[in-house]
């Protein structure tokens, strides 16, 4: 294997003489395979020797300062669930100096599990129906055990700022959506009706009170691995979002994102067959079971996951509009936007401040 990294790989040369150093494994890098993903991030997995197979994750070459450092925060989050019950990647060592392959990286276990969307599910999971509606009570469990974790006991103190961190939601997505600006062809805010009615709507309902902790930012069908011998989470991944916040917020966007009858979720999310899926009712319910957090104002945590994802994916569109991403998988994420948003103005409809 050349050292020079081409097609956009990165130096694997490189990477073994590091691993070298850290004493992780020995001899040639060998069945490197770039693994799939939602994101244009780095995902390769590969063996060394007659060792297990390890799985490397970095952003690519040229990524703006920020997503570098994101990327060494997964790392620490990753490190600091080591031996909880909340299921994750087990992380072998993490790299800041961007010197060795150009940008931070990590390597982890490799998982053994799959990604439930969007290709249509196989074995068990699409023969038994029993199956299918543990996926997402699994997915209530997994973030069950993240609430409990507490942030100072596993070094995570200074890892978010829980003080105002829902009051600062509503303003922070308006600006991102105008951020949109940017892009030539987009048709600006007018293109997502319902945004300012639901702005307001959110900002005189804000919850007054939270018990603060670990939230995944980004929690739906396309960020989990499932077991293949049995209905549960093998992991939690992509924590790029990760924050110290309102866990409440996680349980919204899982609901917000959740396949409907014909197995359609927000953005680029489908499930088949659909047929035992639990409800999202059932999901909250099974929330409210395993947990001391006061779900009355659950329908606002629902409605911000919906407004805030809603923004998400039409600065995907925006993107796509200026021809700085695939014009096909903007209309799509458009027509999810405008659903989400039509779904969090209905919310609203009938309620007064």
């Amino acid at each position: 294997m050349s050292g020079a990294a081409r097609e956009g790989r990165p130096d694997l040369d490189a990477l073994a003489r590091w691993m070298d150093a850290q004493g992780i494994g020995v001899g040639q890098l060998r069945r490197v395979t770039a693994l799939t993903g939602g994101t244009q991030n780095v995902l390769l997995r590969f063996e060394r020797g007659t060792g297990p197979a390890y799985v490397l994750r970095c952003p690519p070459q040229g990524a703006p300062v920020e997503v570098q450092r994101g990327f060494l925060r997964e790392a620490r989050l990753l490190q600091a669930l080591s031996g909880s019950a909340v299921p994750h990647p087990a992380l072998v060592a993490s790299c800041a100096d961007a010197a060795v392959l150009g940008v931070p990286f990590y390597l982890m276990a490799l998982v053994d599990g799959f990604t439930a969307t969007p290709n249509p599910l196989r074995g068990r999971y699409a023969e038994r129906a029993g199956w299918r509606r543990e996926m997402g009570l699994s997915m209530v469990d997994g973030l069950l055990r993240l609430a409990e974790i507490d942030p100072c006991r596993v070094g995570l103190d200074d890892f978010g700022k829980p003080e105002g961190f829902l009051e600062r939601q509503v303003p922070r997505w308006l600006r991102h959506l105008d951020a949109c600006r940017q892009y030539a062809g987009w048709p600006g805010p007018e293109s997502l009706p319902g945004v300012a009615e639901v702005a307001q709507w959110l900002g005189e309902r804000v919850p007054k009170h939270f018990t603060p902790g670990l939230l995944h930012g980004d929690y739906h069908l396309g960020n989990v691995m499932f077991r293949h011998d049995r209905p549960v989470l093998a992991a939690i991944i992509d924590w790029e979002l990760a924050t110290i916040g309102d866990p409440l917020l996680d349980l919204g966007w899982l609901v917000a994102t959740w396949p409907d009858a014909e197995g359609r979720g927000a953005g680029t999310i489908r499930v088949t067959p659909t047929q035992g899926l639990a409800s999202s009712a059932e999901l909250v319910e099974r929330y409210r079971e395993g947990s001391r957090r006061d779900l009355s104002a659950f329908d606002w945590y629902l409605t911000l996951a919906r407004f805030k994802l809603g923004i998400m994916l039409e600065a995907s569109h925006a993107r796509s509009c200026a021809g700085q991403a695939d014009h096909g998988t903007g209309v799509r994420h458009h027509a999810s936007a405008l659903r989400l948003l039509g779904q969090a103005l209905s919310s609203t409809e009938g309620t007064h401040a």
